[in-house]
């Protein structure tokens, strides 16, 4: 009862708030939602929400006149004498009359080519337009899921901290931002926001910002993780057709064309809807348009939407966007719901004066106490009205937070979830303080169980303790792993502790220390639990291991933007191993297991090392040049700029060694980036370079190691930083060495122009990898292969067919499998 009066009490205050408000429908008396409302001859205005209703910020008395714009409808505009507040003016609004000239009707080719023509034409001119300008911007973000499950993978997922209702149906997510735009080009959009808004969190940050959202459709192409081809793109007419619905004026005498657009293929990356332009400025006067998850590759979304609409700024001859609505729907693995994020510009100014050192690469940043605005402000300030069930959102998840912040209710649910399960003998076990930010975890060893011929069955347990503070950046974390070789029969511990100091420049220091197996090449992440099945199946392991006594240190720091520093000092135990089993479930009468020696495969009971202790010291950087970021109160968010490659340089020095001839100095460079061509796909390249000094006589586990392949199985997604099928020590060298891996992903750009295959939406990727060294021939590999494979949704799977060639000769061919993420 008490929170109905709540809400009927806060309904009112908004209305009265605000200065005029009214609701706008069709003559069908349906509510029309992102209907632009302002002041004749002002910039500023506002927004109809989901259910047709505005307010109006009009602050004096007087004679005004009202415009109500909004797509396929016309133009109205009232004229009231307001004597008092608040004041109410409704509106209804009748659809454009959209007629087509009978002598467009009988043209050969469809009027719409022209003007699509003409308006390429001009692309490039009304893009400069908005190289200088400032704005106010208001965002909102909604996420609802409809008839959520209540367990994934097992696990209770529960009412998402208030946001389900018994229908298990809800706002998940609610947020807005008001903020001010300066754009100086080239300079990189800039952001200050001014207040900020989270429901169900009074200390939160929302996540919503103007460039997350900048689609300007006079750019070739639009970003939704793959890019989308504007329909008025300079090769847009390989990408659609196009019909003339029909002509209108709008209420300045502006000649609207209304166009259809359509992808001429079906997995095209292109929208299908309606774009207007306007005649003779050839300037886009507003759009509709869709786009499906398929075509966009984002599996998860069914249909992403979005509508903007312009207004005419006569004194600088400019269209500007005023309203953007981006919509989605998305369903997977049970949960189905839908998005929407709002955004309002207004109080353009298209000749400011901007000083280029007031820019930096800060794009994003917040006002002190941007958070902390309360109610009357937002109600005086936000363009958009609240619908009912965003205002009970509020109200609901704001009257909650309190309590379920106090540890009284904490303590409640965690002594539900702290319970012992039966599933947790298989998943592990979690124990949680959540008023004291405290967890901890361990793992069970059935879940880690793996084979080799080092240790045969081995499993591994794992304790984790974690101790986040108040404001979340920092944290204290303690881990600990203990591993049993029941073959060799020996027990093996590991201990680290972390702590990360902050979010910002994210300084991070570990010490570690203890004993374990380890690979020979470390980068083999996936290698293990693949070894686990080659070996008992097919008598194949690959997995060399050596055994590593520890001490070490971490310590990782960002020393300025874009700057990245990593470091490690450690003291090493090295000791070789040996086979200790020949278990396998299917023995090959011709084969038997390699030694544990990755030089020799039949050196039984012989090391490619002697034992050794040494000293390592690590010192690397990443460097990100131009490298953007957002600054939220609660840390620092890094952009790296795809137009500059990474540099990494590191140095690697090994010394102290019991055995001499060990010590070593090696000097390495990678350059990284991935490269956006538009329409054409994406060009990914990581070049490898290295010199070794004073290492004729290293252990081998101090070697470049080339991360090579031989399962045919790529389980973790990674092709840029690996060759297909190299095996894994061939070339293992401890001289200078390179390697070049390049790949090109099409995304639909060459499959999706051929009948048939079009249909299957599949992406064509090209790769090359290069190994060289002093003591072999150049390796070389060449690949051709289809991603986004799968069915229906469930489009994570990758097949290549590679060739490997040692100088000019052919050594191996085959096809390799594999997950694409």
């Amino acid at each position: 009862m008490k929170k109905s009066l709540l809400l009927l009490l806060l309904l009112f205050c908004i209305k009265l708030s605000a200065q005029v408000v009214g609701t706008v429908t069709s003559k069908e008396n349906q509510p029309l939602a992102v209907v632009n409302i302002f002041v004749e001859n002002t910039r500023k205005g506002t927004t109809t929400n989901n259910d047709g209703y505005y307010q109006l910020d009009i602050k004096n008395t007087g004679n005004y006149t009202v415009v109500f714009q909004y797509l396929g409808f016309k133009t109205l505009k009232k004229t009231v004498t307001i004597n008092s507040f608040p004041f109410t003016l409704d509106a209804v609004l009748e659809e454009e009359d959209i007629s087509l000239d009978e002598v467009l009707l009988d043209a050969k080719e469809d009027p719409a080519i022209q003007i699509i023509r003409n308006t390429i034409a001009k692309r490039k001119e009304n893009l400069e337009k908005y190289n200088t300008y400032t704005a106010d911007f208001y965002s909102r973000g909604l996420l609802q899921l409809k008839d959520a499950p209540e367990k994934i993978f097992g696990q209770e997922i529960g009412d998402l901290e208030g946001s389900l209702d018994s229908t298990r149906s809800g706002i998940i997510y609610l947020s807005e931002t008001i903020s001010k735009l300066e754009k100086l080009s080239p300079k990189p959009l800039k952001e200050t926001i001014t207040a900020s808004k989270v429901s169900g969190n009074s200390n939160g940050f929302s996540f919503n910002n103007a460039t997350d959202v900048d689609f300007n459709f006079y750019e070739n192409t639009i970003s939704l993780e793959t890019e989308i081809v504007s329909p008025i793109a300079d090769f847009a007419f390989n990408y659609y057709n196009y019909k003339l619905v029909g002509t209108f004026y709008d209420d300045s005498g502006h000649l609207v064309n209304k166009i259809e657009v359509l992808p001429k293929r079906k997995n095209d990356k292109a929208f299908d809807g309606f774009i207007y332009i306007v005649e003779d400025q050839w300037s886009l006067f507003g759009l509709e348009l869709n786009i499906t998850g398929q075509q966009a590759q984002i599996a998860p979304v069914d249909l992403f939407t979005i509508n903007q609409s312009f207004s005419y700024f006569e004194d600088e001859n400019v269209w500007g966007k005023i309203s953007q609505i981006f919509d989605f729907t998305f369903g997977f693995m049970g949960f189905n719901g839908s998005g929407r994020f709002t955004a309002v510009y207004s109080d353009y100014d298209f000749n400011p004066n901007l000083d280029k050192n007031n820019f930096s690469r800060e794009i994003l940043s917040f006002k002190d106490n941007a958070n902390k605005k309360d109610s009357l402000y937002w109600q005086e300030k936000r363009p958009v009205p609240l619908t009912d069930a965003e205002v009970k959102d509020y109200i609901k998840k704001d009257s909650i937070q309190l309590v379920r912040e106090s540890q009284p209710y904490l303590d409640s649910v965690d002594q539900v979830e702290n319970k012992f399960k039966l599933g947790d003998i298989l998943g592990g076990y979690t124990y949680k303080n959540s008023f004291k930010k405290k967890t901890f975890s361990i793992s069970s060893p059935i879940s880690a169980l793996q084979f080799n011929t080092v240790q045969g069955w081995n499993g591994t347990v794992t304790a984790d303790y974690t101790k986040r503070y108040k404001d979340s950046e920092k944290y204290f974390n303690i881990k600990s792993d203990v591993n049993y070789g029941f073959a060799d029969d020996r027990l093996r511990g590991t201990g680290t502790i972390n702590y990360r100091f902050n979010n910002k420049n994210r300084a991070y220091i570990s010490l570690s220390g203890g004993s374990k197996v380890e690979q020979f090449n470390p980068s083999l992440t996936s290698l293990p639990l693949l070894n686990t099945s080659y070996s008992l199946w097919a008598e194949k392991n690959y997995l060399k291991l050596y055994d590593r006594s520890y001490v070490q240190v971490n310590y990782n720091q960002e020393l300025v933007n874009g700057l990245h520093f990593y470091s490690n000092l450690s003291y090493n135990n090295r000791k070789s191993l040996f086979n200790t089993t020949d278990q396998a479930w299917y023995p090959k009468a011709d084969r038997e297991y390699t030694s544990n020696n990755p030089v020799n495969p039949t050196a039984y009971g012989v090391s490619s090392f002697a034992n050794h202790h040494i000293y390592k010291l690590n010192l690397n950087t990443r460097i990100n040049f131009g490298q953007n970021y957002l600054s939220y109160p609660n840390g620092k968010y890094n952009i790296p700029n795809s137009k500059i490659p990474t540099l990494f340089l590191g140095y690697e020095k090994g010394f102290g060694s019991s055995i001499s001839n060990y010590n070593f100095d090696l000097f390495k460079a990678q350059l990284y980036q991935n490269v956006n061509l538009s329409n054409k796909g994406d060009l990914t390249y990581f070049l490898k370079a290295g010199v070794f000094n004073n290492a004729e006589h290293i252990a081998f586990m101090d070697y470049h190691q080339f991360n090579g392949n031989q399962t045919n199985i790529v389980m973790d997604g990674n092709y840029i930083n690996s060759f297909k099928i190299l095996p894994y020590y061939d070339l293992s060298t401890n001289n200078n060495y390179a390697e070049i891996h390049a790949e090109h992903n099409f995304k639909g750009y060459i499959l999706n122009k051929i009948p048939l295959i079009n249909k299957l939406n599949y992406n064509l990727v090209l790769g090359y990898n290069a190994a060289l060294t002093k003591e072999n021939k150049p390796y070389n590999e060449f690949s051709i292969g289809l991603s986004n494979l799968g069915w229906g949704k469930v489009r994570f799977l990758r097949v290549d067919y590679v060739r490997a060639y040692s100088g000019s000769g052919l050594v191996n061919d085959t096809f390799l499998f594999g997950f694409s993420f």
